[in-house]
């Protein structure tokens, strides 16, 4: 792959405000975790549900922090590749979290691609099997994806505020239907703090290993600091923007873990993969099921739309700085759109959704970005060495320091995560040893 010289290229057009951001934000953060991983929370803690997602929303808000500083510090997409390209200098360590933080939105794009496929067949009541059709549905909605991010980040981000009002919708009629449900008198808020620790391990184990689920529901603002060329003013906004969109997505996933654990007893709530579903059941029976297949089909849509913007943005990032062959930063000089990185996405994503299993990648995509939030944590204290001219948001010294020891903490085997994370994910990382590889054999080929 020959290197092709961008700086002649267009910049990216800046169409996202404040209210378009936000919607961003709060869509990105809500995906398709929450309406999955409430059962196997609970299945770490009992009817103590409302606890993990609350200690995954501290840790997320410590790492927001070091985001912001150094968003607004370094205002340009790339975001974690770029923060540690700047702090450390390392291209292989560079790469690897470009590698890990491009794998996590690719496996998780592909995932919701092969959920909007189930539930595609549901909500139409078809019978597609689980082989060939299911595939094919999957991979027609992945290239419906990569033609609308072709098309334009405008046209895009204008899809994802439809996609995040409809999954925002789905949860707050789960927050009505329980107090509804409780107001009526149904329902038993004793369960709240009827904690259970999973078989064989103590209660902070099980604490920290349901968080491990529960912050992959809280993942997601990170993806924004890659669109911070296409931000109007991202030094200004950037700040108040993203707490905001945590702060709300926090206090809604707490009152849904409340009304889904106050209507359903904790060991149902984790039979399953549709404890939402059963949420609605028990406190309005009357309410057409039907309506939530379509939610979450619209739901796991805006994930996967949201995490290929995402991964094109930051190889188109990391192909202005060096790290990667140029040519993926080639940008469309109609769209203006980062073409040549949407298509090297969407070819990966074909390749997971055909021949990969992902139903286990969800605590991989966790692990993969924990480990990238220790890094970024980390960068923020080295490049605080590094003046720039203009203001910028600065966190409090203890809060990257906090961020990086528990990000740590949350990525070992002391928090009781399971094996297969670290199998898989290590299956991920050789992958990326060996694209390295060829990334600095060919780099230096073109230097002689």
């Amino acid at each position: 792959m020959a290197d092709v010289d961008t700086r002649n290229e267009p910049e990216l057009r800046r169409v996202m405000g404040p209210g378009l951001l936000l919607l961003f934000v709060v869509g990105d953060i809500l995906g398709t975790g929450v309406y999955a991983l409430t059962g196997r929370v609970a299945n770490e803690v009992g009817g103590a549900v409302w606890l993990p997602f609350l200690v995954a929303f501290m840790v997320a808000l410590l790492t927001a922090c070091s985001y912001l500083e150094l968003v607004t510090k370094y205002p340009r997409a790339a975001g974690a590749a770029l923060y540690t390209h700047k702090a450390f200098g390392l291209h292989f360590l560079t790469f690897l979290v470009t590698f890990a933080v491009m794998c996590s939105g690719l496996t998780s794009a592909s995932s919701a691609s092969k959920a909007f496929a189930s539930n595609f067949a549901e909500a139409f009541d078809l019978s597609l099997g689980e082989g060939a059709g299911l595939t094919a549905v999957a991979l027609g909605f992945m290239t419906l994806i990569a033609l609308i991010n072709f098309r334009g980040v405008g046209e895009s981000v204008k899809l994802n505020v439809l996609l995040t009002c409809v999954e925002l919708t789905g949860l707050l009629i789960v927050i009505g239907i329980g107090a509804w449900a409780l107001g009526g008198g149904n329902g038993d808020l004793s369960r709240l703090t009827d904690f259970t620790a999973a078989e064989g391990e103590n209660a902070f184990r099980s604490v920290t290993a349901a968080t491990a689920l529960a912050f992959f529901a809280m993942v997601g603002f990170e993806d924004s600091v890659n669109m911070a060329e296409e931000t109007k003013d991202p030094v200004r906004i950037f700040p108040k923007v993203m707490l905001t969109g945590l702060c709300i997505t926090g206090l809604i996933y707490v009152l849904v873990s409340i009304s889904s654990v106050a209507l359903v007893a904790p060991a149902d709530l984790g039979e399953g993969d549709a404890p939402l579903l059963k949420v609605v059941q028990a406190g309005a029976a009357g309410f057409p099921l039907w309506i939530f297949a379509f939610i979450t089909m619209f739901a796991v849509a805006n994930s996967a739309l949201i995490n290929m913007l995402m991964a094109s943005r930051l190889l188109y990032g990391m192909a202005n700085e060096r790290v990667l062959p140029k040519i993926l930063g080639r940008v469309h000089r109609a769209r203006r759109t980062p073409w040549v990185g949407i298509v090297f996405t969407t070819v990966i994503a074909f390749g997971l959704i055909w021949f990969a299993d992902l139903t286990a990648l969800g605590g991989t995509t966790s692990l993969l970005l924990l480990c990238v939030f220790t890094v970024v944590n980390i960068a923020v204290l080295v490049l605080r060495r590094d003046q720039v001219e203009h203001k910028h948001f600065r966190a409090p010294t203890v809060i990257p320091v906090l961020g990086a020891i528990v990000c740590a903490y949350l990525a070992s085997p002391l928090s009781g995560r399971s094996g297969d994370d670290y199998r898989v994910g290590g299956v991920l990382l050789v992958i990326g040893v060996v694209l390295w590889a060829i990334t600095y054999l060919h780099r230096r080929a073109t230097v002689s």
